[in-house]
């Protein structure tokens, strides 16, 4: 029985004057043709032929569109005996369709070589790959490839800017000096640009004509962030629940693990390591967060997780001119001051409230504005000033109960709760942080209560259902127990 043949052709790195004359000879002959992608400006010369750009446009991964490539090309030459197949570049040069095919054992491969981008790309850069030890690097996966590699690195694959900002996000600490971009070579709009690393991603619209040059980087690779990225985007792809989320889907989701955060951080003890186990996993749950919001957006065309951590990084520096300029700032008051300032300056705000969330929790919205009120000395001058209030708002609580609507008691009440954060903020106290730990403490002498009442075998559900059905003084006397029992907790802790 005759084997199926695939002859695979490279186009090349341009257009169809650096193809040859062994790759336009097969093209001739052979009937049944494909392309990789029409996207190539020598692919004109393989007429009739029919291209996979579909298969890229509908595949949720690009280890999907090359197994559906190979999967097509396959029952293609079984039904045809022979097909034609060709790729941008070389056949031999990151060409993992080819590398596919070449691991079937039902049919013969017949490669035929053809100038690849390296060719064109080391002439453009006038270097010798083997004098200088330069490696190949896949765009995709730059971050485990060249871990703990110095460089220097050609890399491909870098066919948008997303893929570029990945890479530069690769780097822990310090970056490369700087890069080149190579952009089209080969072709009339050619550009060859060197640029410093933090532009590498912002310089030109890359595409599929695009790579990189890094001559040497200072700094092993960090690839844990990269892939954690990587991930992220996977997720995004694939998983039919994460497919469906929104920045506003996942809002609840950021306020829980922010939360699980804080329990992680208020429950860290130095002499149990196990704490830090919880928090390194809690820190994961929100940086996760944070990574899914930017995934999304890099997949509307709104920014990238590289934008996130380039913004985050060029505020720092601006808002800290005592770490990265001249000014003289030597104690924490006159940080804060200077913060507020160049931030007024940085977002052109007329009130001292702009920029507060209104999101917060209340009690920490109300310190808040509080404090913005007292950066332009609208404050009492110490706690003395501000502790009488609340007996005053106390007051009017009372009277409110007694003469006052629902929706009066409801203001008053409001009003004490904001005296009460005022003196706490006047004692440098902060009142969520408080008030969390007050309803900690509270919660763990009751559960203390139910298991002191267990063991002397109180049913408290049960004892308040009598109680309800009870008289007035039945139900004195059922917090009178309560009471006991509670005081008797306190006194063992």
């Amino acid at each position: 029985m005759k084997r199926a043949r695939v002859v695979v052709i490279g186009l090349g790195p341009g257009g169809p004057d650096l193809t040859n004359d062994r790759t336009r000879a097969a093209i001739g002959a052979v009937e049944h043709r494909f392309l990789r992608t029409a996207r190539h400006p020598a692919a004109s010369i393989v007429a009739g032929a029919r291209s996979f750009d579909e298969v890229y446009d509908r595949a949720a991964s690009f280890d999907d569109v090359y197994a559906e490539i190979v999967r097509q090309l396959l029952a293609a030459a079984t039904a045809n005996d022979e097909i034609l197949y060709a790729v941008p570049g070389s056949p031999l040069v990151l060409e993992r369709t080819v590398r596919l095919l070449q691991q079937e054992t039902n049919i013969d491969i017949d490669i035929v070589p053809a100038m690849s981008f390296l060719d064109v790309a080391y002439a453009r850069l006038g270097i010798d790959p083997v004098e200088t030890g330069v490696r190949l690097v896949d765009g995709h996966l730059f971050a485990t490839s060249v871990a703990g590699d110095h460089g220097p690195f050609l890399v491909a694959h870098t066919h948008a800017n997303w893929v570029l900002s990945e890479i530069k996000l690769a780097f822990d600490d310090a970056v490369p000096e700087r890069a080149v971009l190579l952009h089209h070579l080969g072709l009339d709009d050619e550009q060859v640009v060197e640029v410093a690393w933090s532009e590498i991603d912002r310089t030109i619209e890359a595409d599929h004509f695009t790579s990189l040059y890094i001559p040497r980087v200072a700094a092993p690779v960090g690839s844990e962030l990269v892939r954690f990225h990587q991930l992220a985007r996977t997720l995004r792809e694939q998983c039919p629940w994460d497919r469906e989320q929104t920045h506003q889907s996942l809002v609840k989701y950021l306020i829980e693990e922010t939360y699980e955060t804080v329990d992680a951080i208020e429950a860290l003890d130095g002499s149990r390591p196990e704490t830090d186990d919880d928090l390194i996993e809690e820190l994961g749950d929100l940086l996760y967060q944070i990574e899914f919001h930017a995934t999304i957006a890099e997949q509307q065309g709104r920014f990238t997780m590289g934008d996130v951590a380039r913004g985050i990084h060029d505020k720092l520096v601006r808002r800290h001119p005592h770490v990265f300029g001249d000014v003289v700032a030597e104690d924490t008051s006159t940080v804060l001051s200077n913060w507020d300032t160049i931030k007024r300056a940085e977002k052109g705000r007329t009130s001292v409230f702009d920029g507060v969330p209104t999101s917060l929790p209340a009690l920490s919205y109300s310190a808040k504005v509080q404090g913005k009120a007292a950066g332009v000395g609208f404050d009492w001058p110490d706690a003395d000033g501000a502790i009488p209030k609340i007996a005053e708002e106390l007051d009017e609580v009372q009277t409110a109960r007694t003469s006052g609507t629902a929706e009066e008691v409801r203001e008053e009440v409001g009003d004490l709760l904001f005296a009460v954060v005022n003196v706490a903020r006047h004692l440098k106290v902060d009142p969520e942080s408080a008030l969390r730990a007050a309803a900690q403490k509270f919660r763990q002498r009751f559960e203390t209560l139910e298991r002191i009442a267990g063991e002397r075998q109180l049913d408290l559900h049960a004892l308040w259902a009598e109680a309800q059905a009870g008289s007035v003084e039945t139900r004195s006397d059922h917090l009178a127990r309560l009471d006991a029992l509670w005081d008797e907790v306190k006194r063992s802790r």
